[in-house]
């Protein structure tokens, strides 16, 4: 099939959307791009120089010094994904931790930082055959995708599924800290200034609290299909 389509996942964090998008970007053959991890390892770089702690966040250090903060995604045969790497070195797996999760949302609220992803994210997406997700795909990165899906789920599923995914990866977490980390989130990517996430006027919402994941994925790739035969 050589007709090819842009697919924006936006929707609250936990919802699954990194899932969802890998597995449509697999049966598609599309790239994938987990927006997501972008701003956490801004967020990883904030840290290791010292622009972000528990009590202080040095924008103007941060802003300053933007453009040392190299980001590229290395695909990963074995995966089947491309994984983040922060300035030559491979961060997957240190951006997915619950200390990076408490300052994500601060950094990505960051104008200055949004600018400079979005423009990356929009080049990689200029040539269609592309599954991205986050928190503004669908209303500011790719605001004419031919399908938009935006993914919600009680904040109570939501912060469960985190914290069994962070057990499974031997970090030493209680559930009450990623419920708070859930809730915290949802309020600052709600009511952040610059590209708050809500859901575009033309995306799908797809509330997935009990939905299993098979389910879930024969759901969306029928629209994907119905979008197909339409472009």
């Amino acid at each position: 099939m050589n007709k090819k389509i842009t697919i924006a996942i936006d929707g609250y964090s936990s919802t699954g959307k990194s899932t969802i998008a890998k597995q449509l970007a697999h049966q598609l053959g599309y790239v994938y791009v987990d927006s997501g991890a972008m701003y956490r390892a801004m967020t990883l770089f904030s840290m290791q120089h010292g622009y972000i702690s528990s009590n202080h966040f040095d924008v103007v250090s941060l802003i300053n010094n933007l453009d040392n903060a190299h980001l590229e995604f290395i695909y990963n045969h074995s995966l089947g994904f491309g994984e983040m790497y922060l300035n030559k070195v491979n961060v997957e797996k240190t951006i997915r931790t619950l200390e990076v999760s408490n300052y994500v949302s601060k950094v990505s609220a960051t104008p200055e930082v949004r600018k400079k992803l979005v423009t990356i994210q929009k080049e990689m997406g200029k040539h269609k055959a592309v599954v991205m997700d986050g928190r503004d795909i669908g209303t500011v990165v790719f605001t004419d995708a031919e399908l938009k899906i935006f993914m919600t789920s009680t904040a109570e599923t939501r912060a469960q599924r985190r914290f069994d995914e962070l057990i499974q990866k031997g970090e030493q977490v209680s559930y009450k800290d990623v419920y708070t980390n859930v809730v915290e989130r949802d309020s600052l990517d709600t009511t952040r200034k610059d590209s708050p996430l809500v859901k575009a006027d033309d995306a799908i919402e797809i509330d997935n609290s009990h939905l299993t994941k098979e389910k879930q994925f024969e759901i969306i790739l029928k629209l994907v299909e119905e979008k197909l035969r339409d472009v």
